[in-house]
């Protein structure tokens, strides 16, 4: 298996966790041909086994919606994406650049914030963490998402032995269960139901995860989550715990419905959770793999911290078109997306090492300033070393205005996710008062 981090160039983690500058062996690089360099949304049309969260992913021409990219010399660059990816048999873990020793702790850190699971107290000691550890986390935004189309419903073909008859008489079955006769009828009736396979599947998910603590957290997370669980319980009782294999066969053929088609990502990550010791890569020129847009997930998780201190930022939402900033007084035709603002303040989130914020960023962050006749504006970001947590850049000629630089310090050198969680919620409070007098 091969690992490497968010945001590096050509550098490869070995056993003992540290970075080296490496060359992947010929094998792997034939099959990392397949997969640099190409649109993440098109991979994932192409290829049936293949998640990102989140699920609208950015639309756009930004590199971030590349995986990585390799040169023809064979030094892969990777950009925002984290996750697993594979092909044939290769198998490549893109770890963010804070994974320690113990684990991928901000990773889990970021998810559990974003997606309001409390896992505090969970037990993640593991170095070499596998596809199989993050699924769950997408296990409630993928049912709520499906969900929003209504229950999924398919025909069935159900027997019935009754005065009652609307179906096609089974003469046999009359025969075997009505002799002597005594006014019922057996017959088969063709009729929508919503207890079918891929409910069944996703009650079979359900049932999996809350036999496992971390399982558990997710399903209980929030109000919203635990009303979806309940509608997927009231729509399955003829739920049976030894029904699982013959579930899951059932669910190797993709949904293919023109309505509820939100169904298709959850039923690939039931079968991905539930088959968990089949789940490979070994399929030539097929690629399997679990990502996560690393920008989207820092831009959200700033936007829980910024919320739970109220710091007051208004966050602007490209995905959803919700608060932009425009550019002209008298119309609306172009509208952009500062992370967060406020009255005589603009603020971008990068989730990238300081070095590597540079001149588009800047030229952007003036130009956000100019519209909005701010005196103050400036970029958060993660940090791994002791760093300032704020900087000021400089004071703009021209209109004026200070730049300036945030940071927050992502722990090292813990020894538990609980240790961890303490931590970094202590540097989470201390944005509140740098950004107190902005």
């Amino acid at each position: 298996m091969l690992r490497t981090t968010d945001n590096n160039v050509g550098k490869w983690r070995t056993g003992d966790n540290h970075q080296n500058d490496c060359r992947p062996e010929e094998c792997h690089l034939e099959n990392l041909k397949y997969i640099a360099n190409k649109n993440i949304l098109e991979l994932q049309k192409q290829h049936h086994n293949l998640l990102v969260f989140p699920q609208k992913w950015q639309l756009g021409v930004e590199k971030k919606n590349i995986i990585f990219e390799l040169s023809h010399d064979g030094i892969l660059k990777t950009n925002n994406i984290m996750g697993f990816i594979g092909c044939g048999e290769t198998q490549l873990t893109i770890s963010s650049r804070f994974h320690s020793q113990s684990g991928d702790y901000f990773l889990h850190h970021m998810l559990s914030k974003v997606l309001g699971i409390n896992v505090v107290n969970m037990n993640f000691q593991n170095s070499d963490e596998s596809i199989h550890d993050f699924l769950p986390y997408l296990f409630p935004s993928y049912l709520q998402d499906a969900l929003s189309q209504g229950l999924f419903k398919q025909y069935q073909r159900n027997q019935y032995n009754d005065s009652n008859v609307k179906g096609a008489i089974n003469i046999n079955r009359h025969i075997k269960l009505n002799n002597p006769f005594v006014g019922k009828i057996a017959y088969t009736m063709r009729e929508h139901s919503h207890d079918n396979a891929v409910t069944q599947l996703i009650r079979h998910t359900v049932e999996y995860l809350r036999m496992r603590e971390f399982g558990h957290s997710i399903l209980t997370g929030n109000p919203e989550i635990r009303a979806c669980v309940s509608q997927i319980e009231y729509a399955t009782p003829s739920y049976k715990k030894s029904d699982l294999q013959k579930v899951i066969r059932e669910n190797l053929k993709p949904v293919n419905h023109p309505y509820f088609v939100k169904y298709q990502n959850l039923q690939k990550l039931c079968l991905m959770i539930l088959r968990r010791e089949k789940t490979s890569f070994g399929s030539k020129n097929e690629i399997h793999g679990l990502l996560f847009d690393g920008a989207w997930l820092w831009e959200e998780y700033l936007n829980k911290i910024f919320t739970e201190q109220k710091l007051d930022f208004i966050h602007a939402e490209n995905r959803t078109g919700k608060n932009p900033i425009y550019l002209f007084t008298d119309n609306k035709l172009y509208d952009r997306y500062p992370d967060f603002y406020k009255e005589d303040f603009v603020l971008d989130a990068k989730y990238r090492p300081r070095e590597n914020i540079g001149r588009d960023d800047f030229h952007q962050i003036i130009s956000y300033m100019y519209i909005q006749q701010v005196k103050l504006g400036g970029f958060i970001y993660p940090c791994k070393t002791e760093e300032k947590p704020e900087s000021t850049i400089g004071t703009l000629k021209g209109y004026g205005g200070e730049i300036k630089m945030w940071s927050l310090q992502i722990p090292q050198d813990t020894d538990s996710f609980k240790s961890f969680s303490k931590k970094i919620q202590e540097n989470e409070a201390g944005l509140k008062d740098n950004f107190t007098e902005c």
